[in-house]
């Protein structure tokens, strides 16, 4: 280290006097305007929103870096001598020849490797394999084989829902707030998902990098030593315990996890798809990932299962909608061309499957009946892995013709694209947002469903206008049902304005949910729990996630 001089001793010296001779005036200013940064205090800490600290934690073994090998040149290895002799010289040259020809050898390796490990994997994966930190797999395994896998569904309620109803729902809703943050996943939330367990608060995420995370949102947090000698303060400190599983590879954008899925019988398993061209689902019981459907180069847009949990519909950025059996191979599976565009949206009716509802980029919200779409029949395939297809076009002359009438039971235009559209939980209502700022609601009568043909103009009995202009930063708003059949219906979206919306079934606004001192970011990835009426969850653009709910 170079000595100081005197004059810059004298500098530094003049530079602490003048700093202490501010701070003991108070004069903050003059002190930030000479280059200081003046500490703030406790409680203007606690005024300013602040992101949540993500908790220490060890580092694992394979996160220990490797020592760095540096490579020479053989001229700076190998300095020659003058007087060696030529059968000496003969042998050092073909000894640096066989080493040139294996270190290019293990170059090429090395590079092979890289190649495959960016490639996305098929196999079935081990929770040992996706998880970030394999010491936290046996805490893991004992939570999610703890959470209940009932999956009883309550009978249908009364159809005219009274004001009483509505006023009960404002006045359980009327106390949430934040209790409890963390950053649970490493990149922006794509997807979530609530688990039913009325246990614990058992989240998922997708994040745009492939990654699930696992949050138990009230968990009691582990005491973990700051290293630091000012402790962040408890407010901003992460709440309960998450764990990140990579279940989609890559780990980049190409696997953005489009939508998570509960199996509607079975809550111990949960069903992903990615932008990685594959579908996978996760066995809470065995603790194994699975591929289930992979598709060559269409990106997997939306996925939703039927009642039963045995069949899946799959939308795609082709346009394409791919009924699934479960039961069988994806080889048995038919996709169908339903729009010149991308679907970036599918939802079955819960109370009758037979009935699917689509939102494409076309501007189109769309409601088929797949009974009709069934007579199409299935065409011979071209491989064992792949899909029967039947194009866009053969699907259009089916509608057209009088074999197919009542196939397509309703078209519902928007200004622009339909980013979303949703099923409610009854199978009476839907509910779609769009890039024309608006959020439309539809309610359809039993006898609509009951007769042969279309459903005939029906018009949005509720137009809300909603920023949904998120830009390429932020994902997607969504207007996402509440599961919960015991409450009155309603569902939650993200507001612009770093809020939580959450409308009634009639689009009345039930509550808006804030915390400025807490949150300073778009919520834009929204779920409610299935059970619980006053729990909600929430997530952003940097992986940091928020519960909201009663004290």
């Amino acid at each position: 280290m170079a000595k100081l001089s005197q004059y810059e001793i004298d500098r530094e010296a003049n530079i602490a006097r003048n700093r202490a001779l501010l701070e003991e005036l108070e004069l903050k200013q003059a002190v930030e305007g000479l280059g200081f940064q003046a500490k703030p205090t406790k409680n203007e800490a606690k005024k300013r929103a602040q992101p949540v600290q993500p908790s220490k934690r060890k580092q694992t073994k394979t996160e220990e870096q490797e020592p760095t090998v540096r490579r020479h040149s053989a001229r700076l290895r190998n300095v020659t001598d003058p007087n060696e002799s030529p059968s000496r010289k003969r042998k050092r040259e073909a000894e640096l020849e066989e080493q040139r020809a294996k270190e290019a050898e293990e170059r090429i390796e090395a590079e092979e490797r890289a190649r495959i490990a960016k490639r996305p994997r098929h196999q079935d994966l081990e929770l040992a394999t996706t998880l970030e930190d394999e010491d936290e797999r046996p805490r893991l395994v004992d939570v999610l084989k703890g959470a209940s896998s009932s999956s009883a569904r309550l009978e249908e309620e009364e159809e005219e829902e009274g004001k009483s109803e509505l006023e009960d729902l404002r006045e359980e809703l009327k106390g949430m707030r934040v209790v409890s943050r963390a950053k649970v996943t490493e990149n922006r939330i794509y997807s979530a998902a609530y688990h039913p367990d009325v246990q614990k608060d058992l989240i998922f995420f997708g994040d745009k990098h492939g990654q699930l995370g696992i949050w138990d949102a009230q968990a009691p947090p582990e005491d973990v030593a700051d290293e630091d000698e000012d402790a962040v303060e408890d407010a901003n400190k992460e709440g309960g315990k998450y764990w990140r599983l990579q279940v989609h590879w890559p780990a980049t954008s190409k696997s953005s996890i489009s939508c998570v899925k509960f199996n509607p019988v079975d809550y111990h398993t949960v069903y992903t798809s990615a932008y990685d061209c594959t579908i996978r689902n996760l066995s809470f019981t065995t603790g194994v990932s699975r591929q289930i459907f992979s598709s060559d180069e269409t990106l997997l847009c939306s996925i939703d299962l039927t009642p039963t949990g045995n069949e899946m519909w799959v939308s795609d950025a082709a346009g394409g909608l791919t009924h699934l059996d479960l039961r069988q191979h994806q080889s048995k599976g038919v996709w169908y061309g339903l729009s010149d565009q991308k679907i970036g949206c599918v939802s079955v009716n819960p109370a009758r499957p037979e009935f699917i509802l689509t939102a494409s980029n076309s501007r189109s919200l769309k409601i088929w009946d797949v009974r009709k779409l069934k007579h199409l029949g299935t065409p011979p395939t071209s491989s064992d892995s792949s899909v029967a297809e039947i194009g866009l076009e053969s699907v259009n002359k089916f509608v057209e013709s009088k074999k197919g009438h009542g196939c397509l039971r309703g078209e519902w235009r928007h200004d622009k694209s339909v980013s979303s559209a949703y099923w409610d939980p009854r199978g009476k209502s839907v509910v779609s947002t769009s890039y024309d700022d608006t959020i439309r609601l539809w309610d359809f009568d039993t006898k609509a469903f009951e007769k042969p043909g279309p459903f005939g103009s029906s018009r949005p009995f509720s137009r809300i206008k909603h920023n949904c202009q998120t830009g390429k930063w932020l994902t997607i708003l969504r207007a996402q049902w509440s599961p919960n059949l015991d409450a009155h219906p309603h569902f939650t979206i993200g507001n612009m304005n770093h809020a939580l919306d959450i409308f009634s079934g009639k689009g009345e606004l039930v509550a808006r949910l804030s915390d400025s001192d807490r949150i300073s970011a778009v919520q834009a990835v929204t779920c409610s729990h299935p059970k619980i009426v006053a729990r909600a969850a929430s997530g952003n653009a940097s992986g940091r996630c928020v519960l909201w709910a009663r004290e």
